[in-house]
């Protein structure tokens, strides 16, 4: 049986459910992704999905591929960011992480790793902004960073209205703390200062998007995105006009929103 919210409401467009724990919350959310990825298989007889990386994204990813009836060998997976010219078999890489959690253990019809090479990065960029208008997205499963960023989209320099899907972008201070935070790296000085990433209208251009959010120290991005004016200060807050998108929060993460009594 798929964990109850403790609380579910709407803030304009966007509905969002809140979980006692991060792991109920990663159950639900990749319930409802299974959902999404058998009623596109059903309908064409195949799906493409979009997928984060990162700490956050672990109770979601277990779920996913431990827990859910997914037939993988028709789905195709892509993801949101990688640093510019970093080895792929680098312990930080982003599709190393995503081998790492789901995509040695259910085997896809297809995993497209974004390309960030030190050279030709223009070329790059288009060739995966091709790759995903060839396959439109049926699943976009997202966080939110620790200052509101999707993606690498980061404030103020996030773009609601970006005519590109792919981009190099230069990394805030505090998306690169994030990292040395999650363990990723040993010190800041050690994480890249750019990487390739997809924008938020080709983020946003997924027939559903999930963005899931446990931990604390997401509290403050949570309250900007869903009590604070819709801006690139924090790119999050684009989600209230998303009614496509439903957002997962844990009791920590909600706990400056929506407060739930111990």
């Amino acid at each position: 049986m798929n964990p109850q919210p403790l609380h579910e409401t709407k803030v304009d467009d966007l509905a969002v459910s809140i979980y006692q724990t991060n792991q109920e919350m990663g159950q639900a959310a990749a319930a409802e992704a299974s959902e999404i990825i058998q009623r596109a298989i059903g309908a064409r007889g195949h799906a493409n999905i979009i997928l984060a990386t990162g700490n956050s994204q672990l109770t979601f990813l277990a779920a996913l591929r431990e827990e859910q009836e997914v037939d993988w060998s028709k789905v195709s997976v892509f993801h949101m960011d990688q640093y510019v010219g970093m080895d792929p078999a680098h312990p930080a890489s982003f599709p190393g992480f995503l081998h790492r959690h789901l995509v040695d253990h259910v085997k896809p019809k297809a995993f497209y790793p974004v390309p960030a090479p030190a050279e030709d990065q223009d070329a790059a960029c288009q060739g995966y902004e091709d790759s995903l208008r060839a396959h439109p997205a049926d699943l976009c499963a997202l966080g939110i960073g620790e200052n509101g960023h999707l993606a690498f989209n980061d404030p103020p320099f996030a773009d609601f209205n970006d005519p590109a899907w792919v981009k190099v972008v230069k990394l805030d201070e505090a998306s690169r703390r994030q990292q040395v935070g999650e363990g990723h790296f040993g010190s800041i000085h050690e994480v890249p200062t750019h990487a390739v990433t997809l924008t938020i209208p080709a983020l946003l251009a997924a027939r559903r998007v999930l963005a899931i959010v446990p931990e604390g120290r997401k509290a403050d991005a949570v309250w900007k995105a869903l009590e604070g004016p819709i801006s690139t200060d924090c790119p999050a807050s684009i989600l209230r006009k998303t009614a496509h998108a439903h957002l997962f929060l844990d009791t920590d993460s909600a706990q400056t929103v929506y407060p739930i009594p111990g």
